[in-house]
């Protein structure tokens, strides 16, 4: 059975979403696309909910977010319990985000990356994995706290 990942992306992302949906399924993966489904202008919070709690219940084990700065849209999928959402601008970043905070939704900011990175940022954290050890505390503490609130 193969991995699904969930995919999410305002009217601003849309473009990067669609290519995403290629690379994933060349890559043996099952894309499974929240929306949007157009460039049409629309509210990223409704896609990237959608694709959060798919990560939550397990539909998906990890999901990929964009809009146009990534920030909206990073705030509002950490507010889904148990997803723990990363901004990243570089591949070192999403290098660490999976080896340091077990980053299972990676936030992309369609305006602000260029395009050549993209796919060098999505394999290299698809490829990343959780590091535990002194890391494992951290996030511990991150799950912790959300079964408190």
């Amino acid at each position: 059975m193969k991995e699904k990942i969930a995919l999410a992306c305002d009217h601003r992302g849309y473009g990067f979403k669609e290519k995403l949906k290629l690379l994933l399924a060349q890559k043996g993966y099952e894309p499974v696309d929240c929306g949007t489904f157009s460039e049409t202008s629309c509210d990223y919070p409704d896609y990237m909910i959608c694709a959060a709690e798919k990560v939550q219940t397990g539909e998906c084990t990890k999901a990929i977010g964009i809009c146009h700065s990534g920030i909206g849209s990073s705030i509002i999928a950490n507010k889904v319990r148990g997803v723990r959402a990363a901004l990243c601008k570089s591949v070192e970043e999403a290098q660490l985000s999976r080896q340091h905070n077990d980053a299972n939704m990676l936030i992309l900011g369609a305006g602000f990356l260029a395009p050549e990175l993209l796919i060098p940022i999505v394999e290299t954290w698809l490829a990343s994995a959780f590091e535990g050890g002194r890391h494992e505390c951290r996030v511990n503490k991150i799950r912790d706290y959300e079964q408190k609130h």
